[in-house]
């Protein structure tokens, strides 16, 4: 170990409170005392909670957001990007889960880089996992605002007062507890899955696949045609829209500290998740696009709801689906913050952050994981009010990490191929290097969409990695868990050479 990382360890362990318990008796380890101030509830998800931690990660993209990039690859273009994206999260899935199993801790993406790719590599990652679900929940306050307003609650317009409202109440829930928080969220998601579910029946019946290609063709595009109306270069500028079926999913293993038998439920969740989340997907495009044609509905801010109102007017069905929606948002939005709170939580404990953030209350939640961010994310969305610019520099940031995170399955499947695994990902590399080169295509569409969200993500890296460069680095706890799996690695390698 570096001596850096071992001084820290010392010193942020004796500042913790370390010392003679009252009643006499053996004094804790300086490294115990740190982490007994830094710990999560254990045993409080099973397989039914992390699947529904899962869906709900993702449920909002399928309400709305996908259907803007009917605009950059009409129906053809949008229907190859969200299949290629499919197939990405898919694989990465399948790739993370054995990473979970393999180490199942709060870090998720940070752990597995750590030991692959080592510090820089783990903080690499962790940063990009951060600006993902940092900037996510803000841009998802702001649609649910939109919702609140659209439907005429309480005579609310979208605003301030309904991003705090979003924040105070959601993470207050968050800090009663993980099992409650939990909870929550699969009674929120199973709602938006069920309208989601009575959506695709309503809308399937007025069915029409005439109307699919009923964008123009822009014949100055190469390959441009019916199917194509932006040709081929449509089909990867609509990537990532395509992702927003499935963006969030990978969020899964941060649960895995709060997991009972983490090695076996962490990939049976992930797989479960999923699955279902394809399915949607499926149904969703096709109904939505079906039964009025993309151009109806590819600048609509609640497609679905377009899609059930070929004259304008509220029906029935219209007025459920779009309560739903507002279900789907608040699901999202409460599970990416849960999501957040622990990459933050797992930085911090092993100080790639500042440590004080990953203090945890008495109810075992790492309050100031979820209180910082949220603060951060009501004051973007307040300030800026642009929830479209802070999706997709969220989007550009969970790129940065499926590559990481993709590449540091190769890397250790090839490093240490000894190591043992309770879970094996389907097709070993091939599946999580397919992972790789589309997460990367992802990430050049990135620039194609939106390129001052992509070079605002880039900004604040940029700051983050010179807080980890000229500080942080020098500061690591080499008793949190990632660090020490990680440590262990380095020595049984120089154990190999002698």
């Amino acid at each position: 170990m570096a001596d850096g990382t071992e001084s820290a360890r010392t010193e942020s362990a004796g500042a913790s409170g370390g010392g003679a318990p009252p009643g006499g008796g053996p004094a804790p380890s300086p490294e115990d005392a740190y982490l007994e101030r830094r710990t999560l509830r254990r045993g409080s998800a099973g397989p039914l909670l992390l699947t529904g931690l899962g869906v709900a990660y993702v449920v909002s993209g399928d309400f709305s957001g996908w259907n803007f990039g009917l605009a950059e690859g009409g129906f053809g273009g949008l229907a190859i990007a969200a299949l290629l994206m499919g197939l990405m999260y898919a694989c990465m899935v399948f790739a993370l889960a054995e990473l979970a199993a393999i180490l199942p801790t709060a870090g998720g993406g940070y752990g597995f880089a750590r030991r692959a790719l080592g510090p820089w590599g783990g903080f690499l990652t962790g940063t990009a996992i951060l600006i993902e679900y940092v900037l996510a929940p803000a841009a998802i306050s702001i649609f649910i605002g939109d919702y609140v307003e659209s439907l005429g609650l309480f005579g609310l317009e979208s605003g301030w007062p309904v991003y705090l409202a979003c924040f105070v109440i959601f993470i207050g829930i968050h800090l009663w507890g993980v099992g409650e928080a939990l909870r929550f969220s699969l009674v929120v998601t199973a709602i938006a899955v069920a309208a989601l579910l009575v959506f695709a029946v309503g809308a399937l019946t007025d069915f029409d696949a005439g109307s699919l290609n009923d964008i123009p063709a822009d014949h100055s595009s190469f390959g441009s045609s019916s199917w194509l109306p932006f040709g081929l270069l449509g089909i990867w500028s609509a990537f990532p829209f395509g992702m927003w079926f499935f963006l969030g999913v990978e969020g899964v293993p941060l649960a895995a500290e709060e997991t009972r038998d983490p090695a076996r439920t962490l990939p049976k969740a992930m797989a479960w998740s999923m699955g279902i989340l394809l399915l949607l997907a499926l149904l969703t495009f096709l109904a939505a696009t079906g039964a009025r044609g993309p151009s109806a509905v590819q600048d609509a801010g609640n497609p679905l709801v377009e899609a059930l109102q070929p004259d304008g007017k509220a029906t029935v069905l219209s007025r459920i689906v779009n309560y739903a929606g507002l279900a789907g948002l608040v699901a999202s939005f409460f599970s990416l913050i849960f999501a957040g709170s622990r990459q933050l939580f797992a930085l911090s404990r092993a100080g790639y952050l500042p440590r004080f953030l990953s203090l945890t209350s008495s109810r075992k939640a790492p309050f100031l994981g979820l209180l910082v961010p949220g603060a951060i994310g009501f004051t973007l969305a307040a300030w800026t009010g642009d929830g479209a610019r802070m999706l997709n520099t969220a989007v550009f940031g969970a790129t940065i990490s499926y590559a990481l995170m993709s590449l540091s399955h190769i890397v250790l499947r090839r490093r240490e191929p000894g190591l043992e695994r309770p879970y094996r990902t389907p097709g070993g590399t091939v599946t999580s290097s397919l992972a790789f080169v589309l997460a990367c295509s992802a990430l050049v569409a990135t620039f194609l969409v939106d390129k001052d969200a992509a070079f605002i993500a880039l900004g604040v890296y940029a700051v983050a990695l010179a807080y980890f460069a000229f500080y942080s680095r020098h500061r690591l706890v080499a008793a949190a868990p990632e660090e020490e799996f990680a440590a262990l690695a380095e020595a049984e390698a120089e154990l190999s050479r002698d």
